[in-house]
């Protein structure tokens, strides 16, 4: 007999804000199969926390998310916890990400964790479409196995891209091919030095140079930031579990986030 096959996870989601005065609003959202989203108060623009509701994500998943700042107006993407890519039995879990912001727009791309378990086979594609004077603030942690629990990464693939393009030009181009024993990768001095947790923090607007030092001093010894170009600051942190990470990442993002109404991350990191 032959087993039967396991349904697979499908999911979409399409959302766009508006400049409406002085306040921006939904212009366009659709959901589809296991994506779904919440729409907590936000004074400074539109905030959405996205929702899986598969549970998480396996060998043959598809989902896709696309998302649009309208001219003028600030959107700020955020998920309900972190996502879980689990065990595949068979192919990888593919999920594709395209963010857009028009000219004057904000969108600010902050999922939590990705924690990855053993077995795990997925591949990710982000890419980022901005106008000449967009502003961004994307960060992408990544938890190899949770400490706390004992878990050893010994047979993963991970294959994760970001593109962040503007004006049609490329901007900042990141790619990570992990396979195999990150057990043994992550231990390598040239790779993660025994890090069980990493993230990468990319800001892209006319600020950037003047939060170049308020984001060194909140980094640790594993962390470093730098400015690729005037108006791109990129950090990368290391740290040896979950916990740890986002004890960094909540003081830096908020910085990163706050406005004149002085609103910093959405309120399900705190959770």
């Amino acid at each position: 007999m032959t087993a039967a096959a396991q349904p697979r996870a499908m999911g979409a989601l399409m959302l766009s804000s508006k400049a409406r005065g002085t306040v921006s609003a939904i212009d366009g959202f659709r959901t589809q199969g296991c994506m779904k989203a919440l729409f907590p108060r936000r004074r400074d623009g539109v905030e959405a926390i996205v929702i899986n509701t598969s549970g998480g994500l396996t060998g043959g998943d598809r989902l896709s998310l696309h998302g649009t700042a309208g001219a003028g107006s600030r959107l700020v993407l955020t998920t309900q916890a972190a996502e879980r890519a689990y065990r595949s039995a068979s192919g990888w879990a593919r999920v594709e990400t395209r963010l857009e912001a028009a000219t004057g727009a904000r969108f600010d791309w902050l999922p939590q964790e990705l924690i990855l378990f053993e077995g795990a086979r997925l591949q990710r594609m982000l890419r980022a479409d901005l106008a000449a004077d967009a502003r961004m603030l994307l960060v992408e942690p990544v938890i190899f196995g949770r400490h706390a629990m004992g878990e050893v990464l010994r047979d993963v693939g991970f294959r994760d891209r970001i593109e962040i393009w503007r004006g049609g030009a490329p901007l900042y181009f990141d790619a990570l091919r992990m396979e195999g024993d990150l057990q043994a990768q992550m231990t390598r001095a040239a790779v993660g030095g025994g890090a069980g947790a990493m993230a990468c923090i990319v800001y892209v607007g006319p600020e950037a140079e003047g939060l170049l030092r308020p984001l060194r001093a909140l980094l640790p010894e594993t962390g470093g930031a730098s400015l690729v170009r005037p108006d791109v600051l990129v950090a990368r942190v290391l740290a040896c579990d979950g916990y740890a990470l986002r004890q960094t990442l909540l003081p830096a993002l908020d910085r990163l986030c706050e406005d004149r109404t002085g609103e910093g991350l959405p309120i399900s990191w705190r959770l």
